[in-house]
């Protein structure tokens, strides 16, 4: 087509032709390149093109959505540069508009007349350029512009994107040519028309890399996309310094890592990175997660977001009274086994008004209520004596027996985020956090504290813990108070009422195991500074009577307020089984409440084998639990007499199973110990501590195999004045268990052949240490006088002792005649 005079023509992709990839120029053609016409930064569409192979596509498509997307079509460019031209140029003709979608140009190839060069064309299109700036919609601070092809451009789809740092490589123009290698002087004084330069870098004298090679930096990447596409392929002549045959450029990007010296100098300083890092990650969680743990904590202690206590909720209860209080007050004395329990509590009122007194007190200490499994101990705490604290939403419970039996370091975390509502926790991260601390330590030689240990976990939780329930004991203080102006811990010291109440329970739980001691170690220590620090009350329910030597630890200077709760008298175990009897049958009817059913009698008044209990309590005691499945297996249909046998059967199936038959390594006590204490329990109620530690049974390890028994429930040892004096069953229920055990013949033969096989060994291993003494006596050449003392005293031992074997041996001899006739 034509304009103005000036003929253009668009013709078919050079690099299509032979698929050489290079733009052939006649004598009386040149190429111009304009670039700035796409924006560089904008890759995708060379990624789209990559992708869906775009090659086969018309050119004049891709040539006609170019000049819609592109700053201004080239062909006008130049059309308007020829008019505006006043060098008097003849006809120049366009051969063909070759865009260059990745580098933000394209290639114009044109024919001139004999009259007219390809450089006065190239100025004439700079000068109007110059004078009528075009300028990118997307970037309005540049400027399009175009300048003369001197080489011979290598049209590539490859994916090469452009960048500041060009290589130049030194081809021969023959092959097996040599080539040279351009000073810096030479190649700045061909590259830097294009564009400012901001480095040109050698290559190494010493390199042998073929071919030679040299890097340019300019300072922004479309003056290096200029240089490139108007430089590739230019012959360098001898005059300007290509030697005798020249020298043939060959320009490609080369992607500069603009960031490769903070990599360097990350990988190769581990020991500074490393920690640097993990304190970054430390720092970021306390900032971002501590206070949501914090604000999860108190929640979880003030239930607000538990939807019972939800307002709306709360009123439709009060708008439905009379039909969900009676169902609520029923099922919450069922929860809380208010099933005959009143006559426990009050039994017990004078130790919950102890406790409640002391929750008034300024004194920071520890209160500690004690008592075997199955006293109570929780639901008197809990219950009554924390019944006002648990309404205004200021008691937290830790329970130990979850935390310790948790396996592993990740299991324990999470057992005691969950018990103080620590959220969120991510117990796993730890186990990562140790793969990483091994593999930085095998790097730098040393830890780099990426990995945290389990005492700084929990030491992390109850920190958090306390800032939640001092924020709860501060809860509703007003400034306008008249004691406004103490500081916290002033006026938390002068409100002890004001303070929550930490409740932990089964405390020391399974504390013999092996790793336990740092759960509770750190628990006594965060207990110890809410009290000291007067944030909260701290009450420990356990089990274990040797609480003192634990806590002592943490309150070296305290004297601990101290509850032990003992079993029910046998006039309230037997108040609490007819109750518990009739409260079942009064939940049953509660709809019913005419008077002719009040007038019916209960169900206490119509067993008249109830009379039974005064001779049935006195054996089975008064442990709650046991009380509590007597009074179940009555209400089933059986007589007390009956199910007390019951009870006591399966309490002497569970010690012989236990403590009787089974021998391990891994206990500290062995079955014949276990026997002579259930043979002697069995006759008297009460043992001597020290005598059964004069048994010959307990001279080895005594203490501890007594101590491994108590723990397990089998005896319990009783204490004045901080020392053990007595020694008892460790349930009352165990008494005629232990007297039934005793009654079975077969088991009680059985039981004392070991004994006494243990006995006559015992006393065998004496004789042998007797005997070798006398050997050594005997081998003196000499017999002095002050040996026939000593000589006659190991005599009488040996004698003594074989008296014993000869009397265990005979009574062995009956035992076995016993297992022989009986079964």
């Amino acid at each position: 087509m034509s304009f103005g005079g000036v003929a253009f023509q668009l013709s078919q992709a050079v690099w299509r032709e032979g698929n050489t990839g290079h733009i052939n120029v006649a004598p009386s053609e040149g190429i111009l390149f304009f670039n700035n016409l796409l924006p560089l930064n904008v890759r995708w569409p060379h990624k789209l093109l990559v992708l869906f192979d775009r090659r086969k596509a018309s050119i004049t498509t891709d040539q006609e959505r170019f000049a819609r997307v592109g700053a201004v079509s080239p062909t006008e460019v130049v059309q308007n540069a020829i008019k505006a031209s006043k060098l008097g140029l003849g006809e120049v003709r366009i051969i063909e508009l070759l865009p260059r979608t990745k580098e933000g140009g394209a290639f114009l190839k044109f024919s001139h007349d004999d009259a007219t060069d390809a450089a006065s064309v190239a100025e004439a299109v700079r000068v109007h350029l110059k004078n009528n700036k075009v300028r990118p919609w997307w970037n309005p601070f540049t400027t399009v512009k175009a300048n003369l092809v001197l080489g011979k451009p290598w049209i590539e789809d490859l994916f090469r994107l452009p960048s500041r740092r060009v290589r130049v490589e030194f081809f021969p123009t023959q092959p097996g040519g040599g080539a040279a290698e351009l000073s810096q002087e030479q190649l700045y004084s061909f590259f830097r028309p294009y564009g400012k330069l901001r480095d040109i870098v050698a290559q190494p004298s010493d390199s042998k890399v073929v071919p030679r090679y040299a890097y340019l930096d300019f300072s922004r990447i479309s003056k290096a996309v200029m240089a490139k596409n108007c430089l590739h392929g230019y012959t360098v002549t001898e005059a300007q310094g290509g030697g005798q045959l020249g020298t043939i450029f060959r320009l490609t990007y080369e992607k500069k890592q603009r960031a490769g010296w903070a990599r360097d100098w990350i990988v190769n300083h581990p020991r500074i990175v490393i920690p640097i890092l993990a304190a970054l990650i430390a720092g970021l969680s306390v900032a971002v997660f501590d206070p949501i743990r914090t604000l999860s904590i108190r929640a979880h202690v003030t239930r607000a977001f538990h939807i019972e206590d939800n307002v709306i909720i709360r009123w439709f209860k009060t708008q439905s009274n009379d039909l969900i209080s009676k169902v609520q007050q029923f099922r919450n004395q069922v929860d809380n086994g208010e099933g005959g329990m009143q006559v426990v509590w009050d039994d017990r009122k004078t130790d919950i008004e102890q406790i409640q007194s002391w929750l008034m007190e300024t004194a920071d200490t520890f209160i500690i209520v004690q008592g075997p499994r199955g006293s109570g101990k929780r639901e008197l705490v809990i219950d009554h004596a924390l019944e006002h604290k648990r309404a205004a939403h200021k008691v937290l419970v830790i329970d130990c027996k979850p935390i310790q039996e948790a396996r592993g370091d990740a299991a324990t975390i999470a057992a005691a985020a969950g018990q103080v509502g620590y959220r969120p926790v991510f117990s796993w991260v730890n186990n990562i956090s140790g793969l990483m601390d091994l593999a930085a330590q095998g790097m730098t030689g040393v830890k780099a504290g990426f990995s945290e240990t389990l005492e700084n976990q929990l030491s992390k939780i109850w920190n958090n813990t306390s800032i939640a329930l001092k924020s709860i004991a501060l809860e509703g203080r007003s400034k306008n108070d008249t004691d406004g102006n103490l500081s916290d811990d002033e006026w938390l010291e002068a409100h002890p009422e004001r303070r929550p109440v930490l409740v932990i329970d089964n405390f020391l739980h399974k504390s013999t195991e092996p790793g336990s001691g740092l759960v509770y170690d750190k628990l006594a220590e965060y207990a110890a500074r809410l009290t000291t620090s007067n944030i909260a009350h701290v009450i420990f329910l356990t089990n274990d009577v040797s609480f003192s030597k634990s806590l002592s630890k943490a309150l070296p200077d305290r004297v601990f307020r101290q509850i032990a709760l003992r079993d029910c008298s046998l006039e309230t175990a037997k108040r609490y089984v007819i109750q518990h009897l009739d409260f079942d049958a009064a939940e049953q009817k509660s709809s019913k409440d005419d008077a002719e059913e009040a007038r019916k009698l209960t169900p206490s008044q119509k067993r008249k084998d109830l009379q039974e209990l005064d001779q049935v309590i006195p054996l089975l005691g008064g442990r709650l639990t046991d009380l509590e499945f007597l009074a179940r297996r009555i209400k089933a249909g059986e007589t007390p007499t009956r199910a007390v046998g019951e009870i006591i059967d399966q309490s002497s199936s569970e010690i012989l199973k236990m403590f009787l038959l089974l021998s391990s390594e891994t206990r500290e006590w062995t079955p014949q110990q276990a026997w002579t204490l259930v043979r002697s329990l069995a006759a008297s109620d009460t043992l001597r501590f020290n005598e059964v530690l004069l048994l010959d049974i307990y001279k080895t390890g005594g203490d501890k195999a007594l101590a491994a028994l108590e723990q397990a429930e089998l005896i319990s040892v009783q204490s004045l004045n901080g020392r053990p004096y007595s020694i008892k069953p460790g349930k009352p229920v165990y008494q005629p268990a232990f007297q039934r055990l005793v009654g079975d013949k077969v088991l009680a033969a059985k039981m004392d052949l070991t004994l006494l096989a243990e006995a006559i060994g015992t006393e065998s291993k004496s004789i042998d240490k007797l005997e070798q003494e006398l050997h050594l006596l005997g081998e003196l050449p000499k017999q002095p006088g002050e040996l026939t003392s000593r000589i006659n005293w190991l005599l009488g031992k040996i004698a003594a002792s074989q008296t014993k074997i000869e009397g265990y041996e005979l009574e062995s001899a009956g035992l076995k005649k016993v297992l022989l006739s009986e079964y």
